[in-house]
């Protein structure tokens, strides 16, 4: 059986965490400008993350960093409202019950933080990801919130955190 760890990111884990999100775009040819590829805080995720109210939760599957999910409070967004992030799986960790966990992991945190509600933007690159969202509780927008400098996403959801019992 392997072995899966969720932890908080760590210096160390720049390099793999950056290589993991930007393998992700190049697996599902999805635009590289204007979203997290590009984004400069990409290489150095461990200082983005010691943010007030922030939190990246690191996945591993046998020592390998296998994925990534966290909160973020992205300028712009509504009072008590959080940006789910950088939710990211090695194509060896979908399906598997990782992202669940991590982002189960990310909601906790986002209601330990005290926010209410959690928004994200994503790519139909990524329509399954956009799926297990929605079946997660999250419903589309029609327009982006925040300012997370990611023009080129064009899904836009939301989520109220009391829904679903997490």
């Amino acid at each position: 059986m392997k072995k899966t760890l969720i932890r908080k990111v760590e210096q160390s884990d720049n390099e793999a965490l950056a290589e993991l999100i930007r393998d992700t775009f190049i697996e599902f040819d999805a635009p590289k400008e204007g979203t997290v590829y590009s984004d400069p805080t990409t290489s150095d995720l461990y200082s983005l993350f010691t943010k007030e109210n922030s939190v990246l939760w690191v996945g591993e599957i046998d020592g390998v960093i296998s994925g990534c999910c966290g909160i973020y409070p992205t300028e712009g967004l509504p009072e008590k409202c959080a940006e789910l992030v950088k939710f990211y799986l090695r194509p060896s960790a979908r399906g598997v019950g990782l992202g669940k966990s991590l982002m189960n992991q990310s909601i906790a945190s986002a209601k330990e933080m005290g926010y209410e509600n959690i928004y994200l933007e994503s790519l139909p690159e990524f329509s399954k990801a956009v799926k297990m969202y929605e079946n997660s509780g999250f419903r589309l927008l029609e327009r982006p919130l925040g300012n997370s400098g990611h023009g080129s996403c064009t899904v836009w959801m939301i989520r109220n955190l009391d829904d679903h019992g997490l």
